[in-house]
């Protein structure tokens, strides 16, 4: 960050005129590293859904609590976190380390403002291991191949995909995109996921004209998806309690958290 407020500049991909997701996205949680697009953008997909920043908190929460569940309960020790967004407080190593000060995360990424940030910030204890890699979602096998130089695929592996999904428009791509990544983890690996929708049930109606208005202005193109189409991605998984939820109501930490339009579960690979 610069003295003015105003993020550094970074690679000469990086466009600043465009409201990017994971700049605005930020600015929902009370980040300060987005530019005026970017909040000009969120403000106006706010006005449109109000319950956006409440979503953003939740899926942020939701990381939170899967986290600390997975390396406390369950002894996970690698985490493959595809999509991580801009540092902020509480990163998925932060927790893990939290918890047990060996574990290796692996961070995945293909916006160049997160590069910057994540090469800074995302450092590790010296038990542990931290890395970042430059890579995309619809390319399932670079990430896999390119994780590999940090993680150990013949133990167990949490992969992490909140609010990624989403940005694969193709609902088939989307599932094989799943599936590629937890074909090449072990048995005992988990699948952490997150993933707006259009639900009416959940309120999530208002994401259709949000989500028009967000193709039409910003980047990358984000599509919700029904309960349905959520819980496919999780087939040959067991889903762990409470199953397929909103990402608020999984294993919550207040006794009645307001239900969000954005579903959140875990499953582990049998």
């Amino acid at each position: 960050m610069s003295d003015s407020g105003t993020p550094a500049e970074g690679p000469t991909r990086l466009n600043t005129g465009v409201a990017h997701n994971a700049r605005v996205w930020n600015y929902w949680i009370g980040g300060k590293d987005n530019y005026e697009i970017d909040q000009r953008v969120g403000e106006h997909v706010a006005g449109m859904f109000p319950v956006i920043r409440e979503v953003a908190r939740a899926d942020r929460d939701f990381l939170g609590r899967a986290v600390r569940f997975l390396a406390t309960e369950r002894g996970v020790r690698q985490f493959l976190d595809i999509g991580t967004g801009l540092p902020t407080v509480d990163n998925t190593h932060e927790i893990a380390q939290r918890v047990a000060p060996d574990a290796r995360i692996v961070y995945v990424d293909n916006d160049p403002l997160v590069l910057i940030h994540a090469r800074t910030l995302l450092t590790s204890t010296p038990e542990g291991v931290t890395d970042y890699i430059d890579a995309d979602v619809h390319d399932p096998a670079a990430i896999v191949q390119r994780a590999a130089d940090t993680l150990d695929f013949d133990r167990p592996v949490a992969v992490m995909m909140l609010g990624i999904l989403n940005f694969i428009l193709d609902t088939e791509e989307a599932r094989q995109a799943v599936r590629r990544v937890m074909a090449s983890v072990p048995s005992g690996s988990f699948l952490v996921l997150t993933h707006p929708t259009f639900d009416a049930d959940l309120g999530g109606e208002g994401n259709v004209p949000a989500m028009e208005f967000w193709n039409e202005n910003a980047t990358p193109p984000i599509t919700a998806r029904s309960r349905e189409d959520v819980a496919a991605f999780f087939e040959g998984l067991d889903l762990l309690d409470p199953g397929l939820v909103p990402c608020s109501r999984w294993r919550p930490d207040s006794d009645s958290p307001a239900v969000v339009p954005q579903f959140g579960a875990v499953a582990v690979k049998p």
